[in-house]
C-alpha cells in the first residue's frame, strides 16, 4: 500500500488538482524613517570599526539590513544593542548603500 492509497482512504472525497499553486510574494519593505541613520567611526581595541545606529524600525529589519551590508561589503561584524558594528572603516560605502535604499544618513566623527 503506497501513500496515495492511504491518502484516498483518509480523504475519500478529495480530488487531486493538477494546477500549480500560485504563491504571491510581496517584497519586504524596510521602515524608512525621518531621522538620519548615524555612521560613526571608532577604534576599539586598536582596530577601526564602523558603527551604524539610529534605526527606528523593527530590530528584525535592522538585522536584515546588517546582513545585507555585511554580505555586500564582504566584511565581518555583529548586531548588538540596536547597533551594527562592522570591522573596518566603510562609512562612505555604507552611506552610499543606505542612501540608495532611501535612508537619510549622517556622518559622525573624523
Amino acid at each position: 500500500m503506497d501513500l496515495q492509497d492511504q491518502l484516498k482512504k483518509l480523504f475519500p472525497d478529495h480530488e487531486v488538482s493538477n494546477e500549480p499553486e500560485s504563491i504571491e510574494e510581496t517584497p519586504h519593505e524596510l521602515f524608512v524613517q525621518k531621522e538620519p541613520i548615524l555612521c560613526k567611526y571608532e577604534k576599539r581595541k586598536g582596530k577601526p570599526t564602523t558603527i551604524i545606529s539610529g534605526y527606528e524600525g523593527e530590530d528584525e529589519d535592522f538585522k536584515l539590513l546588517a546582513k545585507e551590508i555585511k554580505s555586500k561589503l564582504a566584511v565581518g561584524g555583529s548586531f548588538k544593542d540596536g547597533e551594527i558594528i562592522l570591522q573596518g572603516d566603510y562609512r562612505d560605502k555604507i552611506m552610499k548603500l543606505l542612501q540608495d535604499k532611501g535612508f537619510k544618513t549622517k556622518r559622525v566623527g573624523g
